[in-house]
C-alpha cells in the first residue's frame, strides 16, 4: 500500500479494536474484518478499494504463500495419514503405554519439544497425533493448544537447530566484534542461557501439562469441564479446523503400517529439514514437505489405499477444506499486521520504549518493548528486524565493543520478548496454528493461555531488570 505519514497513537487502534472484538464476541474472523476495515479507513482510504490494496499488499508475498503453502501441504498429509488410519493405530499403539490422564496431557508437550526445529510443524503435526489420547482421557483442546504453542516458537528459540536460530544470527552480523554469519550464530548461541522467558515457557508448560502445578485462570474452568463434563470444547465453541477431517475413513481391510505410512513421512520431513540447515544454512521446510506428500500420494496408491484418482483428490481437497478456517484467520492477521504497520504502530510503540533505554534498563526495556511490539503485531521476527539495529548497538557501546554478558542478555530479552508478545497475540502465526493442531477455538485458546504466558513474561521482566542493576 501507499506510504503515508505515520498516525501515531491512533496507529494502534485497528489492532486494539480487533483484540477487544476478539476477546468480546470470541469471533476472530469477524473482530479481524473490522480491525482490517477499521485500518484502511484511518489510512484514508475507501472500504472498497483499501481492503482490496490491503489484501492484495498483504498476501501478495511470498512470505504468506509459503505460509500457506505449509498449511495446505500438512492437511492433505493428516488426511493421508486418516486415509491409512495409521493416526487411530498409533493411539491405539500409545494406549498400551500411556494410561492415565497425566501421561496424556503431557505427551502433547513431549511431541512439541521433540519436533523442535520447526514452529509451524510442531503443533500441525504434534496435534492431531496426540488429540485421539488427550481427547480419551479427557483433556481439554485448550489445554492441548496451550502445550502445542510452548512446544514450537518457545522451543525454537533455545535450540539453534532451526530457521530460527539463522535468521536471528544473520541480525547480528555487522555489530561491533559480530562480523560474519558463523559469528553471529556463536553470538545466539551464547545468548541462549539468557532467553529467560524461552526457558521459563517451555519448563512451566511441562510442569503444567504433567499436572506437577495447579492450573489456574480460564485453564482451570477448561479442565474441569473436560474431565467432570466429559466435554473437551466447551458448548459453542468453533473449532479451529474443517469438518472434512471426519469424513475421511480408512480403507477397508487394510492393516495399518506405522513405518511405512507414518514414521518415513515425518522422518522425511525432519532429515529434509535438518540436511538443509547444514548443509545449505537454509532450513528447506516446505520442500520437505512436498516430499513429504508425494512419498505419501505414491506409497497410499501403490498399497492400494485409493480406489481410482478420484478418491485420491477427494483425500487430499477434504485435507485442504479442513485448514482453510486456519488459513482465513492467518490470511487476515496478515493483513492487520500490514496495515498496523503501514500507520506506524510498530515506530510508535518503539519510540515509546526508546525512553527506558538507560543502561541499568536496557535488557529489561529491550524485553517490554519486544512484548509489546510483537503483541500488536503478532510478528516475532518482524520485531526482532525492528528491535535488534537499535538495542544491539547499545548494549555493545555500554560493552566497550565487547561480547560481554550484558550484550548476551540484551540478545535474549530481545528474543525471548519477540516469543513472549507472540505468545499472546491472538493475531500470531504460531498462536492460530497451534489452535488448528489442537482443534481447538481459537479465541478459548488465546484466553487461557495469556495467564501462564503472563506469569513467565512477569518472572523474565524481573530477571532481566535484576541483571540491568547489577551489570551497572
Amino acid at each position: 500500500m501507499e506510504n503515508i505519514a505515520a498516525k501515531g497513537m491512533i496507529s494502534l487502534l485497528p489492532i486494539v479494536l480487533t483484540l477487544f472484538l476478539a476477546f468480546f464476541t470470541k469471533d476472530a474472523v469477524f473482530s479481524l474484518v473490522i480491525g482490517c476495515i477499521a485500518g484502511v479507513l484511518i489510512a484514508g482510504f475507501d472500504p472498497a478499494t483499501g481492503l482490496s490494496k490491503l489484501f492484495q499488499h498483504a498476501l501478495g508475498n511470498g512470505d504468506f504463500i509459503w505460509v500457506m503453502m505449509i498449511e495446505i501441504a500438512i492437511g492433505i498429509m493428516i488426511a493421508f495419514y486418516l486415509k491409512a488410519g495409521v493416526i487411530k493405530a498409533f493411539a491405539d499403539w500409545a494406549s498400551t503405554r500411556i494410561r492415565t490422564r497425566r501421561q496424556a496431557s503431557g505427551f502433547g508437550w513431549v511431541l512439541g519439544v521433540l519436533i523442535f526445529f520447526s514452529d509451524y510443524f510442531s503443533p500441525l503435526f504434534s496435534g492431531p497425533i496426540a488429540r485421539p489420547l488427550t481427547d480419551k482421557y479427557k483433556v481439554s483442546r485448550e489445554m492441548l493448544a496451550y502445550e502445542l504453542d510452548s512446544g514450537s516458537a518457545p522451543v525454537c528459540t533455545i535450540i539453534p537447530l532451526s530457521g530460527w536460530a539463522v535468521y536471528i544470527a544473520g541480525l547480528l552480523k555487522g555489530y561491533g566484534p559480530i562480523t560474519t554469519a558463523e559469528e553471529g550464530m556463536s553470538a545466539f548461541v551464547r545468548s541462549i542461557p539468557y532467553n529467560f522467558y524461552g526457558w521459563l515457557a517451555v519448563i512451566m508448560c511441562g510442569l503444567i501439562a504433567f499436572q506437577f502445578l495447579p492450573n489456574f485462570g480460564p485453564m482451570k474452568k477448561a479442565e474441569e469441564r473436560a474431565l467432570k463434563e466429559g466435554k473437551v470444547i466447551r458448548d459453542g465453541a468453533t473449532p479451529l479446523s474443517g469438518p472434512e477431517l471426519d469424513e475421511i475413513t480408512m480403507t477397508e481391510g487394510k492393516t495399518p503400517n506405522l513405518m511405512i505410512y507414518l514414521f518415513i513421512p515425518v522422518i522425511l520431513i525432519i532429515g529434509i529439514a535438518l540436511g538443509t540447515f547444514f548443509v545449505l544454512h537454509s532450513t528447506k521446510t516446505l520442500e520437505a514437505f512436498f516430499v513429504a506428500v508425494m512419498y505419501q500420494a505414491v506409497v497410499l496408491a501403490v498399497g492400494g489405499y485409493f480406489k481410482d484418482i478420484k478418491d485420491a483428490m477427494d483425500t487430499a481437497y477434504k485435507g485442504i477444506k479442513a485448514v482453510l478456517p486456519a488459513i482465513m484467520i492467518l490470511a487476515l492477521a496478515y493483513c492487520i499486521n500490514d496495515i498496523s504497520k503501514v500507520l506506524g504502530a510498530q515506530k510508535y510503540i518503539f519510540s515509546m520504549a526508546q525512553s527506558w533505554m538507560t543502561p541499568a534498563m536496557l535488557p529489561l526495556a529491550t524485553f517490554i518493548a519486544g512484548a509489546l511490539i510483537s503483541f500488536f503485531t503478532g510478528t516475532s521476527w518482524g520485531t526482532y528486524a525492528i528491535l535488534t539495529p537499535f538495542v544491539l548497538p547499545l548494549a555493545m557501546q555500554l560493552s566497550g565493543n565487547t561480547l560481554s554478558p550484558l550484550v548476551f542478555a540484551t540478545i535474549g530479552a530481545v528474543v525471548g520478548g519477540g516469543c513472549f508478545g507472540d505468545h499472546c497475540s491472538p493475531v500470531s502465526d504460531t498462536t492460530c496454528l497451534s489452535s488448528f493442531g489442537a482443534g481447538s477455538d481459537h479465541m478459548d485458546h488465546v484466553s487461557t493461555q495469556i495467564p501462564y504466558a503472563f506469569t513467565a513474561g512477569v518472572l523474565a521482566a524481573v530477571v532481566y531488570g535484576a541483571l540491568g542493576v547489577l551489570s551497572v
